[in-house]
């Protein structure tokens, strides 16, 4: 069975945190990643404070599901109790398959796919509640180097 190879460039001073592990650029860099792993980008981290809405939670809830193997089982049972409840707040039919799509992805141990479908329902979710979204750039972490 072969694997795809990623190819990761960070900027200088970014961040990428790598299957629990966190590693800093200290300039331009480039490599790739030859196996498969889950790996968050610094851009694509959301801070606790950020979570004000229920799919900016489950955000959350997946990110920390990549980000500490350790804490997965944890993380997976507060997820499934978060799922159900979104399941009966939304009605609007482009979330919900979104949702499907999410239960699906982290049930065959996807979960930074269940995060990249999760990034296209946040501006709708921003729709529905009358929120102003701002765009991908929202998902910075605070104080990150631009």
């Amino acid at each position: 069975m072969s694997t795809a190879t990623t190819r990761v460039t960070l900027r200088p001073g970014e961040r990428i945190f790598i299957n629990g592990a966190v590693l800093q650029s200290d300039g331009r860099s480039s490599f790739d990643i030859l196996n498969t792993v889950p790996f968050l980008r610094e851009h694509e981290i959301m801070h606790a404070q950020q979570t004000v809405t229920p799919l900016r939670q489950l955000y959350y809830i997946l990110q920390t599901m990549v980000m500490e193997p350790g804490g997965m089982e944890r993380a997976r049972s507060v997820y499934d109790d978060t799922m159900r409840f979104l399941q009966l707040a939304f009605s609007s039919p482009t979330v919900l398959i979104g949702l499907e799509t999410i239960r699906g992805q982290v049930a065959a141990g996807a979960p930074v796919d269940a995060l990249r479908t999760l990034q296209r329902l946040i501006p709708i979710e921003d729709t529905i509640l009358g929120r102003q979204s701002q765009g991908p750039g929202e998902l910075k972490v605070v104080g990150a180097a631009s």
